[in-house]
């Protein structure tokens, strides 16, 4: 666990009641679950603790304390392996307090954090691991698409081309699907780990559709590009949800730098397979399984 803010050495309690002082943002580091707190374990302050339920219930009264300073406090995921890997790139040495502050003040500055406001950890903790997770995947993706090189033909940035070609592509996946709320997956083979994207959108309206995070349909278009730029057979799959008739499920697979639509046997087979084992799994009540819609493909090839 790191924390950024005033360490408890030194503290000047007339400095505290100064307004500036709760100005002072804190951000706090934590282990997500029993075996990253294990990997810890052989540091104090952890090898003392009794285990992660011990350590999240001194996390939570940390917090506590802060927001009860009035100051803001956001929450960062504190990852043992890279630490370490921190620490011997920085010459620090991992047991000591000041290398977990530089670690947390670290990982803060790529912005992957989430706010604390009272909240019980075991609704944040979840939030934060996939909000970790959607940045690793989007750094992934992004480097993906930096590295694709130029086009042999017409010499032109296949990483550019092909984010140009996915946000056009999620753009005529929404006009498709039309009115109701849309749940969107897009999945990439990427090496061990794939390449995965969500994206919640309300009902399309005039102007297009409504209640999308900026930094969602980012990290969607740059999982889809990197599928575009590396010739992937990923996927999309939307379902969209109706409230007076069944949900409905359609999907695409990405071939030849565009999304592709799946007949509804296609789409009924990916739906219900599971994709850890391969093996069926019984599906859904109240859910239709239809073609993907096919999406008018922009004329932008070499």
């Amino acid at each position: 666990m790191g924390d950024t803010s005033q360490t408890r050495a030194g503290r000047n309690p007339a400095a505290e009641r100064h307004p500036l002082f709760r100005e002072t943002p804190g951000i706090v580091a934590l282990l997500a679950d029993e075996q990253d707190f294990d990997a810890m374990r052989r540091y104090a302050p952890f090898s003392g603790m009794d285990g992660h339920p011990a350590y999240l219930r001194l996390a939570e009264e940390l917090l506590r304390t802060l927001a009860a300073r009035g100051a803001h406090t956001a929450l960062a995921l504190f990852d043992p392996a890279r630490f370490e890997g921190f620490c011997a790139e920085s010459g620090l040495d991992p047991g000591t307090p000041e290398a977990r502050a530089r670690y947390t003040a670290e990982i803060a500055g790529r912005g992957t954090t989430v706010p604390y406001d009272g909240q019980p950890l075991d609704q944040l903790l979840p939030l934060l691991v996939s909000t970790a997770e959607r940045r690793a995947g989007l750094d992934r993706a992004t480097t993906l698409l930096a590295t694709a090189g130029d086009c042999a033909d017409c010499g032109e940035d296949i990483g550019r081309a092909a984010y140009t070609r996915a946000t056009r592509a999620l753009a005529e996946l929404l006009e498709a699907a039309g009115p109701g709320t849309h749940h969107l997956v897009c999945s990439v083979p990427a090496g061990d780990t794939p390449l995965t994207a969500v994206l919640h959108t309300g009902a399309a309206r005039e102007g297009g559709p409504s209640g999308i995070p900026e930094e969602d349909a980012l990290h969607f278009c740059s999982v889809l590009a990197a599928g575009i730029a590396t010739d992937s057979p990923g996927g999309v799959v939307m379902r969209t949800e109706h409230t007076e008739r069944n949900d409905q499920v359609r999907g695409w697979v990405l071939r030849h730098a565009w999304p592709r639509p799946l007949t509804g046997a296609e789409v009924f087979t990916a739906y219900c397979t599971d994709p850890l084992t391969g093996e069926p799994v019984p599906p859904e009540p109240g859910v239709d399984h239809l073609p993907g819609i096919p999406l008018p493909e922009p004329g932008d090839g070499c």
